[in-house]
C-alpha cells in the first residue's frame, strides 16, 4: 500500500531529515538510503518499519547537514622538530647559516598536519529515531486513509460478485427441470412410439444431476464470502488471508461455469469472474 511520511530535526550540530516512502508490494522489501555513519542503526530501523508495514516496498531515506564543523586539526609536534633539524642540515650543507624557512614550509610538510573527523554515530541516535518515529506516524496515516478507500471499493465489488451468486443461486432451481426436460426430449426422440422404461429415465436423470449440479459450489462460494466480509471489518493485516480465499472463490466460479448449461449462469459467471479479478487485483495492494 502507498505511503508517504517525512520530519526533520535541527540542533545546533546539525539538521537531520527522514523521509520514508511505500509502494505496493507482495512481501516487505525494506531499501536504505542513509549515510555510511548511520549504517550501525539499519538494522534498529527495520525493526521500527516492521511494526507498522508488513507488506510493500518500503524506501527509508536519511539526510544529515552538518551545521557546525565536526573537524579536528592535529599537529605533530615530533615531525616539525623534525622537519626543522633536516632544515638546518640543509642550511649547514649549502654553507649557509641561519637559513630562512617561515611557516609554509612547515604546514606545507607531509605529516606535521592531520584533519580528522568527529563521526560518532551515537550523537544521531536520539534526533534520528524521533524523526523516524514521527515518518512512520505520518506513513501510517496516509497508508489508514487509502486504506478506508480501499475497503470501500472491495466492498462494492464483493457485493457485486453477491449480486451475481444470488442471480445463479435463483436459475440453479430450474437445473433439474432443464435436465429432466432435456433427457425426456432425447429418450423420445430416439425411442419415439416404443416408450421407454421410467425407472430407467429417472436413474439417468439422477446421474446428469449430480454432473451438473452446482448446488456445492454455491454454499462454498457462499461462505467463502462471508469469511471475506469479515476479513473486511478487520483492523489488522488480512491480505495474505484474502488473496488465499480468493484463489479458493476462483476455483468455485471456475466449476460453476464448467458445469453450466444455462445460457443465465454462465453470465452471472462471467460477472462475477470480472469482480473477483478487480478483487484480487486490489488486495495485492493492501497489507
Amino acid at each position: 500500500m502507498t505511503g508517504y511520511g517525512t520530519h526533520e530535526i535541527q540542533n545546533e550540530q546539525f539538521q537531520l531529515a527522514v523521509e520514508v516512502k511505500s509502494y505496493n508490494n507482495r512481501f516487505l522489501d525494506i531499501v536504505h538510503n542513509i549515510p555510511y555513519y548511520l549504517s550501525p542503526f539499519e538494522i534498529e530501523i527495520d525493526e521500527q518499519v516492521k511494526k507498522v508495514a508488513s507488506r510493500g516496498h518500503v524506501e527509508v531515506s536519511i539526510r544529515v547537514k552538518q551545521l557546525s564543523s565536526d573537524m579536528q586539526v592535529m599537529v605533530d609536534d615530533q615531525a616539525v622538530l623534525r622537519y626543522k633539524t633536516a632544515f638546518d642540515e640543509i642550511a649547514k650543507v649549502i654553507g649557509g647559516k641561519n637559513l630562512p624557512y617561515d611557516m609554509s614550509d612547515f604546514i606545507q610538510a607531509e605529516g606535521v598536519l592531520t584533519s580528522l573527523r568527529q563521526n560518532d554515530s551515537e550523537i544521531y541516535r536520539r534526533p534520528l529515531f524521533e524523526a523516524l518515529g514521527r515518518a512512520l506516524e505520518q506513513l501510517c496515516s496516509s497508508k489508514t486513509r487509502e486504506g478506508e478507500a480501499t475497503r470501500g471499493d472491495l466492498r462494492r465489488m464483493a457485493d457485486r460478485l453477491s449480486a451475481g451468486l444470488d442471480v445463479v443461486k435463483n436459475h440453479a432451481d430450474e437445473l433439474e427441470t432443464m435436465v429432466k426436460n432435456n433427457l425426456r426430449s432425447r429418450f423420445e426422440e430416439m425411442l419415439g412410439a416404443q416408450g421407454y422404461d421410467e425407472g430407467r429415465f429417472l436413474q439417468e436423470v439422477a446421474v446428469m444431476l449430480v454432473k451438473y449440479s452446482v448446488n456445492e459450489e454455491l454454499v462454498r462460494l457462499s461462505t467463502h464470502l462471508v469469511e471475506f466480509d469479515k476479513l473486511l471489518k478487520l483492523d489488522e493485516p488480512v491480505g495474505k488471508r484474502m488473496d488465499f480465499l480468493c484463489q479458493e472463490m476462483n476455483r468455485e466460479i471456475n466449476t460453476i461455469g464448467s458445469k453450466s448449461q444455462m445460457v443465465e449462469i454462465n453470465l452471472q459467471v462471467v460477472a462475477m469472474k470480472d469482480s473477483l479479478e478487480n478483487i484480487r487485483e486490489q488486495i495485492r495492494n493492501i497489507e
